[in-house]
């Protein structure tokens, strides 16, 4: 299907953050425009200080751009204030981190459940939901372990289905492997791979690391604030083949 036919879940356009330092500027970003489509795995490559990062705050509404659009499900996210950037990134975004912020307080199906607390869903809602999402990434024996009982890459699992239990349409991903062996790694890429394919999820992932980026159907390549390169991964399609099917509920890591 031509990139014509698809519609588009993110269009930036001429996206610039300037900070000021003393008496010089600062470009973090300096004009970048792409589309994101829908179902979409889209990697945003760059080493630090590329402007990766500032790229994916904007993107969720959590900085605000100095000039230029974003336009997301058709709504001007530039536009909105903050009281309507969290009702939209509550209907619309998930987040996955690199640090994976997990309350240590509460076991792994209560650290899923908590953004439905803030949706106002009834706890026994909230409970199956959070169960089905800790079943998806593979960790049903351990819904009730606490974080300091849990491996990294389990940990991460869990900071996944998190993001997936208010079912949005956008998954962004910053660094979501950056604390974990490369091993965990992989599985954890292979998991996300194939959680976009079954739901049907677009998954937007900032990382410094090309073979991260190899699991994407598209690179962006970032250097210095500008767009150097975007590339169509050829090899995803093999990924996708590789992973229908599969039972990912067996990886306990």
């Amino acid at each position: 299907m031509g990139d014509n036919q698809k519609k588009p879940v993110i269009e930036v356009t001429d996206l610039y953050k300037i900070y000021k330092v003393g008496t010089n500027k600062i470009r973090a970003l300096n004009g970048v425009s792409f589309k994101i489509y829908e179902g979409e795995f889209c990697a945003i490559v760059g080493t630090s200080g590329s402007g990766k990062s500032t790229l994916l705050n904007m993107m969720a509404g959590l900085e605000k751009p100095t000039k230029g659009q974003i336009v997301i499900r058709d709504t001007h996210i530039e536009k909105l204030n903050e009281n309507q950037l969290v009702k939209f990134r509550r209907e619309h975004v998930g987040f996955i981190f690199q640090s994976f912020n997990l309350m240590g307080t509460m076991n792994a199906i209560e650290n899923v459940a908590l953004p439905l607390t803030f949706r106002g869903v009834r706890r026994k809602e909230r409970m199956k939901k959070a169960e089905k999402m800790i079943e998806l990434v593979g960790l049903s024996r351990h819904k009730k372990h606490k974080p300091t009982q849990m491996s990294g890459g389990q940990q991460q699992r869990v900071g996944m289905a998190r993001a997936l239990v208010l079912d949005p349409d956008i998954v962004f991903a910053d660094e979501p492997t950056g604390n974990l062996d490369s091993v965990t790694s992989a599985e954890m890429m292979a998991l996300m791979r194939s959680v976009v394919n079954e739901q049907k999820k677009t998954l937007v992932m900032v990382t410094h690391d090309d073979h991260l980026a190899s699991y994407a159907d598209r690179i962006i390549r970032i250097v210095d604030g500008k767009i150097v390169k975007m590339e169509e991964n050829e090899n995803t399609s093999i990924q996708r083949e590789s992973t229908k099917g599969e039972d990912v509920s067996n990886e306990e890591n």
